[in-house]
């Protein structure tokens, strides 16, 4: 007995005399193990990598450029600041060059690295890794800790630092179940955050979207894109917040403080932690003026223009926002230049450049003027070379060096490099950013480049530290599996969409559609034509194909379902909004024109009739002309299909209720269908089941528009391209304006907090003038029986605008009653159409009540 009793005393002490932190666990895979500190983070360290675990002062720390010492960067006491400059100073330019590069889109469909993946994290240095698809959950995660065993073998051990455009989106057709979950937590579009005028939500969305991103092993997101969406046409306008900057600044404020700040168990310093995500604000300076709308991804979008001399109001949301949080985090950690021209804006020099190569942007604004001392990555692909064929002015993303074309690879590296520029996106090869370096040396010094890298790399390595992943950059499968797409996040993510949907028209209060007796209502909801969708990244496209939009199965949980329009209480159409082209025709240029555009936002045919004689900006050096005007050009959208489905369901339907339903990319002018709709919701990118909670009365809509609505194509033709709330918005057959912060609940219109914190003058009704605009575009339309009827309705509003002029209330009142008159007489001799009627009757009657 008393042999045993000297074995277990023998093995307390032991135990004692053992650091606490010398006790590790296993983790789901073999190779990763866990060091303790029992007053400090937990230590995730690979036994294959050859790092091991060092005991100074009582605390455990990785050796993780093993040479048996205690280097400060592996030092988890010491500042960030401090760690960060130690390890840059012991870099190579080659290890260096290798944090400067972002790599190309890669999606995860196995555990295991591809060969690539391996060589340019071997080869090249490269540490930071854009994911997109991934195949599951489990499958993110463990390919995130065999990456991340490779990084920390090598060198002086620098994980990586994986990052991820937003991937929060929905899939309409998922029916949503409380309590259960799903692979990621399912949210509407930025667009549709913007649409809850909550900021409070939108951070709420960032706190959860960090732990999913931390559980699948990111710890960047390549968001928020904080551009102000000043024109409508714009493609990328489903990914901002609208074209409200102060709306905005506050949403971008929000989004970064929920993903970057850890709360006090998870912190390392200053808000920042082990739950903490960097966010990437994009794209300095704005990117939302392209002149007529369209995209800098291809050469016949690279200008940014600014006819309305507001450059400075596209800043907002930056300097406001982004770089304004409540957070102790301050900031956010990255910028993202976006690929953009910004057309005679740069003052000082006198370039015509891409943003990134733009001393003026970069240098002067950016970091000296503003002050910014975070990362700057620029876009993907800036640095390739153009394609020189007419096939190539239509590739997205395809040679995006805009105004250096002249310019070598490695020369525009340089340019980059010099003008403040951090990392490189879409490159996985480190050979320009050398060479871009000797180009340094040869014109500055060995020293002064060296100096200049390690800039960048502190710059770099702080964002690395200060979500601890030097401490620990590995993750246990289990837990990703329970985190990411539990039932807590999807049912906030399920919330936030019913909070989007806007609710635009509701004609004798036909919403909510609910039963009088018990028996459910029977629901018409007619097939849709899905135009073919092109492919982009070099995958397939898509035919196209008629299928019914929404997902039966869930349609069938609210109402009785038929495909027989006779049999149907009410109808429920669902649409997208109008696919008016990206602006540009390949065939057009070959065939002798200039290939250029308009991008309608009408469904019917649409002709540009007052666009630009002459282009802003123009010029690229496969054109041999600058003139890029589209004026009297013909377009007719993708899904013009939509408009008649509309149409021809109201048809069917007789005297019984439509209800419009609209996933909504862009504003939409909705004048050719609006009349004959009951009631009107929109939506981005809401899982059906949201939509149809809000039509059977389950939920109470709440949204508000975060852009104008425009009355026609003419006034988005007019208005200016950098310019917020400066279209003419549509007025609807209930007399309601659809202007920015418009909405409708069951009590009608939207007045609350919201309202009254971003409201805007433009929510005023229309103008004399600006009937007498909509007089003539109906004209155009062919609303009238003959050019007569337009006429004497002009000359009503020409005698109308004078005394608004001279602001005589009762005269304006009086011709606007003798107008009406006019309108009842022109129906009743059938010299006006049913919806232009109803339409001008609306616009007559918000003038009249504006003047009372």
């Amino acid at each position: 007995m008393k042999k045993y009793w000297a074995i277990f005393l023998s093995v307390l002490l032991v135990f004692f005399a053992i650091p606490w932190s010398y006790y590790n666990y296993a983790s789901a895979s073999e190779t990763i193990k866990y060091v303790a500190n029992e007053e400090g983070p937990t230590l995730g360290y690979s036994t294959s990598s050859g790092v091991e675990i060092l005991t100074v002062e009582g605390h455990s720390f990785k050796d993780l450029n093993k040479n048996g010492e205690l280097d400060k960067y592996e030092d988890w006491r010491l500042s960030i600041d401090e760690r960060a400059k130690d390890l840059a100073s012991k870099m190579t330019v080659e290890q260096i060059a290798g944090l400067m590069l972002y790599s190309s889109h890669q999606s995860i469909n196995s555990a295991e690295l591809t060969e690539n993946q391996r060589s340019y994290i071997v080869n090249d240095n490269l540490r930071h890794v854009l994911i997109t698809r991934v195949a599951s959950p489990e499958t993110a995660a463990q390919w995130n800790n065999n990456a991340q065993e490779l990084a920390e073998g090598l060198g002086l051990g620098v994980p990586l630092n994986n990052s991820s455009d937003p991937r929060h989106g929905t899939d309409a057709s998922a029916e949503y179940n409380a309590g259960a979950g799903g692979d990621i937590s399912m949210w509407p579009e930025s667009i549709g955050l913007a649409a809850t005028f909550d900021p409070e939500m939108v951070e709420q969305f960032g706190e959860i979207a960090s732990k999913e991103y931390r559980a699948l092993g990111i710890s960047t997101a390549l968001s928020p894109q904080i551009d102000i969406a000043t024109d409508p046409r714009w493609y990328r306008f489903p990914g901002t917040f609208g074209e409200n900057p102060a709306l905005a600044a506050d949403m971008a404020r929000a989004y970064a403080d929920g993903f970057q700040t850890s709360g006090l168990e998870n912190e390392i310093a200053n808000g920042w932690g082990y739950t903490s995500v960097n966010t990437m604000a994009k794209h300095w300076p704005g990117g939302g003026s392209g002149e007529g709308g369209r995209d800098a991804h291809y050469a016949f979008g690279k200008y940014a223009v600014y006819p309305g001399d507001n450059f400075e109001e596209h800043l907002v949301p930056f300097l406001e926002g982004a770089f304004n949080l409540n957070g102790e985090t301050g900031s956010v950690s990255a910028i993202m230049p976006y690929y953009t021209i910004s057309w005679n804006q740069d003052t000082k020099y006198g370039e015509n450049v891409g943003n990134a190569y733009s001393q003026y942007m970069i240098q002067d604004l950016l970091r000296n003027k503003y002050g910014y001392e975070g990362v700057i990555t620029t876009d993907w692909g800036i640095t390739e070379d153009i394609g020189t064929s007419i096939d190539d002015m239509a590739k997205f993303g395809y040679g995006t060096s805009w105004g250096v074309e002249h310019l070598s690879i490695p020369e525009r590296f340089y340019k980059v490099i010099m003008n403040g520029v951090d990392q490189f996106g879409g490159v996985d090869e480190s050979h320009n950013i050398l060479k871009a370096y000797q180009m340094g040396v040869e014109e500055h010094g060995e020293q002064f480049m060296r100096n200049r890298f390690e800039e960048s790399a502190v710059r770099l390595l702080e964002n690395v530290f200060q979500v601890g992943l030097f401490e620990n950059p590995y993750l246990d499968v289990q837990e990703t599996a329970e985190i990411v797409g539990n039932p807590e996040f999807m049912s906030a993510g399920f919330e936030a969409q019913l909070k989007s949907i806007i609710m635009l028209k509701n004609k004798d209060n036909v919403l909510p559609l609910t039963p009088e007796t018990n028996e459910k209502l029977t629901a018409y909801v007619p097939e849709r034509w899905f135009p073919p969708v092109k492919g982009r990244f070099g995958g397939e496209g898509k035919p196209g194909y008629y299928d019914v939009p929404l997902n039966l199965d869930v349609v069938q949980k609210y109402f009785n379902v038929t495909d027989n329009p006779t049999e149907a209480d009410f109808a429920l159409v669902a649409i997208e909004s109008p696919d008016g082209g990206l602006g540009y025709d390949v065939e057009d240029a070959k065939n002798g024109g200039n290939g250029y555009f308009p991008i309608s936002l009408q469904y019917g045919e649409y002709t540009a009739k007052y666009a630009r004689e002459e282009s802003i900006a123009g010029g690229h050096p496969t054109e041999d002309f600058t003139n890029r005007s589209y004026k009297n050009k013909t377009v007719t959208a993708a899904n013009t299909k939509d408009l008649d489905l509309v149409l021809e369901t109201k048809e069917e339907m007789g005297d019984k209720p439509v209800i419009v339903s609209i996933n909504m990319a862009t504003p939409a002018v909705l004048a050719e269908f609006e009349s004959e709709a009951d009631g009107i919701l929109v939506n981005f990118g809401a899982q059906d089941q949201a939509v149809l909670e809000v039509v059977s009365g389950g939920f109470e809509p709440s949204g508000l528009l975060p852009f104008q609505m425009p009355a026609n194509m003419k006034t988005v033709e007019e208005q200016y391209e950098d310019v917020p709330h400066d279209m003419v918005a549509h007025v609807d057959s209930e007399g309601n304006t659809y202007d920015f912060a418009f909405g409708l609940n069951w009590d009608g219109v939207i007045k609350d907090h919201r309202t009254e914190k971003y409201s805007v003058d433009s929510g005023q009704p229309p103008s004399a003038a600006d009937l007498q605009i909509l007089v003539e575009q109906l004209e155009e339309e062919e609303q009238f029986a003959n050019d007569a009827a337009a006429r004497a309705l002009k000359i009503h509003l020409i005698a109308v605008e004078r005394f608004e002029k001279q602001e005589v209330t009762d005269k304006v009142v009086k011709h606007m009653g003798s107008f009406k008159l006019l309108l009842d007489h022109q129906k009743e001799t059938e010299l006006i159409s049913k919806e232009a009627y109803e339409i001008l009757t609306a616009n007559a009657n918000a003038l009249i009540e504006k003047w009372r």
